[in-house]
């Protein structure tokens, strides 16, 4: 007989692994679970709930975002509840290593180091050139093709590339 906590932990679990395979709608190699969007996945009293944070409140695919993990989770057949919690902010600190791996592997250069001071007063971080791994970069402009990138170039192969800004 499986008893109720395991019944529980495996539901959580398989929702947890649907929605690591719910991608970004503006980066489709990089699930929102590595991206650190989902916060949280719980099960309490009225049932399964989604805990999930935006990058920011002003990005444009946050309510795609939104839609894909429901939709996820219908066609898995899960009842679950979707709340979106703002505090504390989303930070690119919560980006998986892996996430990280396949910004890269994509063209895209990973945040540099970690939000803080730094970042805060416009230091220019040491981003390395997701094509050839040079830090002799430069950035071009402060936006890139989406509000979370910034637009670079490698000053050694010269291609341009974006930058997932340190937020």
């Amino acid at each position: 007989m499986v008893s109720d906590a395991t019944t529980r932990e495996t539901a959580v679990d398989r929702v947890w692994d649907l929605l690591d395979h719910v991608m970004d709608p503006e980066i489709p190699v990089i699930s929102v679970v590595d991206l650190g969007i989902v916060r949280d996945v719980r099960e309490g009293a009225d049932g399964l709930e989604v805990v999930i944070t935006p990058t920011y409140s002003g990005c444009p695919a946050t309510r795609q975002i939104e839609q894909d993990i429901c939709a996820a989770l219908a066609r898995a057949g899960m009842d679950a509840r979707l709340r979106v919690v703002l505090s504390p902010a989303w930070t690119t600190d919560w980006i998986s290593q892996a996430g990280r791996e396949k910004l890269e592997g994509y063209g895209i250069a990973p945040p540099a180091g970690k939000t803080g001071k730094r970042a805060m007063f416009g230091a220019e971080p040491a981003v390395a050139c997701p094509r050839c791994g040079s830090v002799q970069t430069e950035m071009i402009s402060e936006f890139g093709s989406t509000p979370c990138k910034a637009l670079w170039r490698c000053g050694e192969c010269r291609e341009p590339f974006d930058y997932f800004k340190c937020i």
